[in-house]
């Protein structure tokens, strides 16, 4: 058995769901038991957390298909026993974990545009002297986990990733090993959030070069969905209600120094969920 679970998105939204993810009440009870069942009787060595608030992010990540969903689950819970550099001791009270978000690496926005999460991913913001792109990685889905848990809409309308590349050097460029891209692909492709587009902007004359390593390990669905955008931040205003947008992009939103702050006492407040979750992972 599941625990309750009660859709408070509203209706534009629950029509939306059923529409593009086939989510209707019977899908989602059945959807939900199925998995429960399959982890407890057939896939205990996963190791899977099994409430409702985890299981139905994979499931609207994979439009209720439950042999997607069963594989994206593998997938992932194996990623998490595979790549402890990323999954274990994350204290964010670890310097390099506190420096790494206060210097605002990766940015979720406070709100929404048209229900989609958007992040701003400032590729150049570290010291690749300094900082390891590990370390990197690791900030960036501690700070993900927390924001696809409190904002349930990004579930259903996906996320819009932002990679500004302003500042970034050959020697951010070296720290893009293929082993690293190949790892970091991987994880975009079986995290439960759908990422609808993935733009580039500021991006080096050589962008295409690395786009090309990165997506030779996509799927044809993720391909289509890369874009290098040209014309800075501006570019973004078509898409993009500029008053969500951080001060720093011409936007009216919070700059990023707030939102980086916002970001770390966030993840301070979530210190004792990430003890708790180091257990999750596949034996």
């Amino acid at each position: 058995m599941t625990d309750e679970y009660e859709f408070t998105l509203g209706e534009e939204t629950r029509l939306y769901a059923e529409e593009a993810l086939n989510e209707t009440v019977e899908s989602r009870t059945a959807g939900l038991e199925e998995i429960g069942r399959w982890l407890k009787e057939e896939r205990p060595d996963l190791n899977a957390k099994t409430e409702t608030k985890y299981l139905l992010p994979f499931l609207r990540g994979c439009k209720f298909n439950l042999e997607k969903t069963k594989q994206k689950i593998i997938n992932y819970y194996t990623m998490r026993r595979d790549e402890p550099i990323w999954f274990k001791n994350r204290n964010p009270l670890l310097p390099e974990v506190e420096e790494l978000v206060r210097l605002g690496i990766f940015l979720p926005l406070r709100q929404t545009s048209d229900g989609r999460l958007v992040i701003i991913i400032r590729t150049a913001a570290h010291n690749p002297s300094i900082h390891s792109q590990e370390d990197i990685f690791k900030v960036g889905k501690m700070i993900l986990d927390i924001a696809v848990m409190e904002s349930e809409s990004c579930q259903i309308y996906g996320g819009l990733a932002i990679f500004d590349m302003s500042g970034v050097t050959i020697w951010h460029a070296k720290q893009m090993t293929i082993n690293i891209i190949r790892r970091a692909v991987f994880a975009w492709q079986n995290y439960t959030i759908r990422p609808k587009r993935l733009d580039f902007i500021n991006a080096p004359i050589y962008i295409n070069l690395v786009l090309s390593i990165f997506k030779s390990f996509m799927t044809q669905k993720m391909k289509s969905r890369v874009r290098v955008i040209y014309g800075g931040a501006k570019s973004l205003y078509k898409e993009i209600d500029r008053d969500i947008l951080p001060s720093d992009y011409g936007g009216k939103g919070e700059s990023v120094k707030e939102l980086s702050k916002y970001w770390y006492e966030k993840l301070v407040q979530y210190q004792d969920w990430f003890a708790e979750d180091e257990k999750y992972a596949a034996k």
